[in-house]
């Protein structure tokens, strides 16, 4: 079975060809600057990557030369789009109505347009691409895969916020979470590194990058984490603040005169490890800027990590306990130093890094870095939300 994995952005469309008897990717490649202009860039293993400037006026035109590129002569792996099994979407949202992956019908795509107001940033080109799929190859089975339906299960006193209740009754105002297909990934992977049934273990996934979350995982099952309405909750990332008294906003608003639109700019693009900094929202670039002496860079790097702690000692106490800590995503898997400063007094948690192991992990490969005399397991485990997608695709066409 060859299954197609797409993740539409607002001005992007990035894609993903797998054969699932051996596992392994076909192609992959990216589409840019939808809309304005356009240039495409196609891998294949073991041939040289394919860039192309090229107009890409919507996301039909851009799935238009996916498919071009994946049968043509020279640049392909097919010989017809029909060889495409299935393809899998990466949808952020499902709302409360989709709280599993599920087929793609008109019906879904009406109800995801509903829901646009409450996820404004990734529903509008969610939909796009499943138009365009649904358009271009409609005999081909399409699954839609929700990063928030791994928190379908969670309780009600988790998710729910201490607002007036009809603002959740009537307005759906509730925690949702997100990067739940990388955190389900990750624990299956985990449990797999350590030859335990995931059913067996109490463990804390840490998804580290631009945009971070932390989830709470009992029995492979999610039970708490720290995005919540959107994507802003939580510990500070690259751009966006993460928690903050909610006071401030309007106090800002009124003293800077900033619309509700503007405040939002500002929490989502201005605000995190770039607005702390005034530097960078990268985390290399803070961490050779602290080296250097620069005082804000290092508050934001220990704003970053003590962030993270709090999750895991509130976490620990929700879980009655902890088997396994997990590193993944960008930041998680290669920046030694964030595991480092987060990992640091945290034995009296029973956690402790091996520092040497922590500094010469090995990349690619769910790698223990546990040290010596600690009570919890502590990993590095990549991540890989568009295999899960493909898994999960498979799973339901099948």
């Amino acid at each position: 079975m060859k299954i197609l994995v797409i993740n539409s952005g607002s001005s992007s469309l990035k894609y993903q060809l797998f054969d699932m008897e051996s596992g392994k990717v076909l192609a992959k490649g990216g589409c840019e600057r939808i809309g304005a202009g356009g240039s495409v860039t196609h891998k294949v293993p073991g041939r040289d990557n394919y860039t192309v400037e090229v107009d890409l006026p919507s996301h039909d035109k851009a799935l238009e030369m996916v498919f071009s590129l994946l049968t043509d002569k020279e640049h392909g792996v097919i010989s017809n789009v029909s060889e495409i099994d299935a393809v899998g979407h990466r949808v952020a949202h499902g709302g409360e109505k989709y709280k599993k992956s599920s087929l793609v019908d008109i019906e879904m795509i009406n109800y995801l347009e509903t829901i646009i107001p409450i996820n404004p940033l990734h529903g509008p080109p969610a939909i796009k691409g499943m138009r365009a799929c649904l358009r271009m190859i409609p005999t081909t089975p399409q699954v839609a895969v929700f990063d928030t339906s791994f928190y379908s299960d969670i309780e009600d006193y988790r998710y729910i916020y201490a607002l007036p209740y009809e603002y959740y009754e009537n307005d759906k105002i509730r925690r949702y979470g997100f990067h739940g297909t990388s955190h389900r990934y990750v624990s299956i992977k985990t449990a797999e590194a350590l030859g335990v049934p995931v059913e067996n273990l109490k463990m804390i996934t840490c998804h580290l990058g631009n945009g971070s979350s932390i989830t709470a995982i009992d029995g492979g099952r999610a039970i708490d984490t720290s995005m919540g309405f959107t994507p802003q909750e939580g510990i500070p990332m690259g751009t966006r603040s993460g928690n903050i008294d909610p006071t401030v906003i309007p106090y800002v608003m009124k003293k800077h005169g900033l619309t509700p639109d503007q405040m939002e700019d500002v929490l989502n693009r201005q605000s995190g490890l770039l607005g702390i900094s005034g530097l960078s929202n990268d985390f290399r670039n803070l961490l050779a800027a602290s080296q250097d002496g620069n005082g804000r860079a290092t508050l934001a790097l220990k704003m970053l990590a003590n962030g993270i702690k709090k999750y895991i000692g509130s976490y620990m106490a929700e879980l009655n306990g902890l088997d396994v800590l997990v590193f993944t995503a960008g930041i998680g898997e290669n920046q030694y130093e964030i595991r480092r400063m987060t990992c640091e007094n945290l034995d009296a948690l029973g956690i402790v890094i091996d520092e040497e192991k922590n500094k010469n992990f090995e990349r690619g490969v769910p790698f223990d870095i546990t040290g010596k005399g600690s009570k919890v397991k502590v990993m590095i485990v990549p991540t890989d939300e568009e295999y899960m997608i493909a898994l999960d695709t498979q799973r339901i066409v099948k």
